[in-house]
Order: structure tokens, then C-alpha cells, then sequence
């Protein structure tokens, strides 16, 4: 069984769909705060950030007599000063693409205020796998060629292997069974570039401690990929969330994230 390496599809950037973000029950802040005798607006229409202040503002009761600069000062001094806890109620629902294996094993250590669900390589089907090619690797012509005949015995041993477990468990009645056994000791060929897709739920200071940590220059490249298209995404959803950072070209390429409120 041959595959044609032409027939591969290998990727190199990662995608990210934002797929689900808060929404402000206008009339039941407006009660809120009627119940308690007072009157506040904000002038962020940006529901994560209207949450982000509430909150901080029920930490003090601080709606009568609200700070100057508005929501962004007020953000910013929640920065400044370290409250990191009233960041956790900003929470956003994402899909990652086009990310390897290696990848999701290091970002799923990142448990504090996010949630995973990826693609299931024993109920999925591989046959049809994608790959991750890191940089270093795709830019030169004999080390991509190394990679992706690797990459394509890997692919042939998965096919074969599935093809005749899938003969062994002939016997089994219960066709989704059948498969699933196949896939599952089949898979024990794929590479740590497998290509997957990933369902995750974070809050903003989780992700903020995320693109600290995998934005950083210490980190694994196409990790620090992750984290700047997630920063450009996040500057636009939450600007006085997260407006503080300061991206620096690095030799490969990627960017650095840094910031002066680290940890927040």
C-alpha cells in the first residue's frame, strides 16, 4: 500500500474560529442595581468588558461614585493592581485548527479556567489525516523531504494496520465497536504531527496567562503561532482586556508577547 506524498496535506499556520462569546441581560443589570438604590452606566459596549467591571464593581458596591475614564481606566487599574479574579467571568468558546498533537498536549496543561474537547482519534477515522510541518523543517528542501516521507510511512502503516484490524474484529456484531478497536491500536503509528481540531472554552485571565507562557520566546514555535492569532482576535473582542501587550519580531519569524502586567 503506497501513498502518494503529493497527496498529503500538510499544514503550517493554525486557525482559529471564535464560535460563542457573552451576552449583557440589560434589563436584569438595570434591576440589579435599582434593588440597590443606585444608578451607573458604562461606555464599553463590549459585553465581556461590561461583565469585567460589574463584577469588580459588586467587589466594592463602587457604582455611585464610578472612577474617570470609563471602562478602559477602570480595566486597566484592574490590570494594574493584579485583581486577576475579576477577569475569570469573560469567557469565550473557540475552535483550533490545523494544530498538532505535540501542540495540544502542551496547551490542555493549561486547566485553570479552560475547557477541552478534541477529535477522537478512535472514533475518527484517519485515514484521511493531515500533518503539521514546523517551520524549520518546511523551509529547507531536504529536511521537508526527510519529513514527509516520514510522515508518509507513518500514513501507510495507520492504512494497513486499520485495514487488517478491522479484518480481526470481523467477529463482532457491533459495527461502531469494530471500528473503534481498529482505530485505537491503529493509531499507535501516527506521528505527535498529526493535524486535530480542538473545542475550548477560556476566560480572560486564563488566556492572558497562556499567551504570556506559549507567546513567550522560550516557547515551541507553532505554539507561539497559537498565541498571536488568539492576541490579535482577543485585542479586537476586549481591547481594554487586553491592549497592554507589545509584540517583538523574533529571528524564526513568530512574535513574542510580552507585557508589564505578567500574571495578572
Amino acid at each position: 500500500m503506497s501513498v502518494p506524498l503529493e497527496s498529503i496535506r500538510v499544514h503550517t499556520e493554525p486557525t482559529v474560529y471564535l464560535l460563542g462569546k457573552q451576552v449583557v441581560q440589560p434589563d436584569e443589570l438595570a434591576r440589579f442595581l435599582s434593588d440597590h438604590g443606585v444608578q451607573w452606566s458604562t461606555d464599553s459596549d463590549v459585553p465581556a468588558e461590561v461583565l469585567t467591571e460589574t463584577a469588580g464593581r459588586v467587589c466594592y458596591m463602587s457604582f455611585a461614585k464610578p472612577r474617570p475614564g470609563g471602562n478602559e481606566a477602570y480595566l486597566g487599574h484592574i490590570i494594574e493592581v493584579g485583581h486577576g479574579s475579576v477577569l475569570e467571568h469573560a469567557v469565550w468558546n473557540f475552535v483550533f485548527t490545523g494544530i498538532s498533537r505535540s501542540l495540544t498536549h502542551e496547551l490542555i496543561r493549561h486547566r485553570a479556567g479552560m475547557g477541552y474537547s478534541q477529535l477522537s482519534q478512535r472514533y475518527v477515522d484517519e485515514s484521511v489525516a493531515e500533518y503539521v510541518e514546523p517551520d524549520v523543517i518546511a523551509n529547507d528542501p531536504e529536511l521537508h523531504r526527510l519529513w514527509l516521507e516520514a510522515i508518509g510511512r507513518c500514513h501507510e502503516a495507520y492504512l494497513a494496520l486499520a485495514e487488517k484490524l478491522t479484518a480481526k474484529f470481523a467477529d463482532d456484531p457491533d459495527k461502531t465497536a469494530r471500528r473503534k478497536n481498529a482505530r485505537q491500536a491503529a493509531r499507535s503509528v501516527l506521528p505527535n504531527a498529526t493535524e486535530t481540531k480542538i473545542f475550548v472554552t477560556a476566560n480572560s485571565r486564563a488566556l492572558r496567562h497562556f499567551m504570556e507562557q506559549r507567546g513567550n520566546r522560550a516557547a515551541e514555535p507553532e505554539i507561539r503561532k497559537l498565541a498571536n492569532q488568539l492576541l490579535q482576535i482577543m485585542r479586537k473582542e476586549a481591547p481594554h482586556i487586553f491592549s497592554d501587550y507589545v509584540e517583538t519580531k523574533l529571528p524564526d519569524g513568530t512574535f513574542e508577547i510580552t507585557t508589564e502586567h505578567r500574571k495578572v
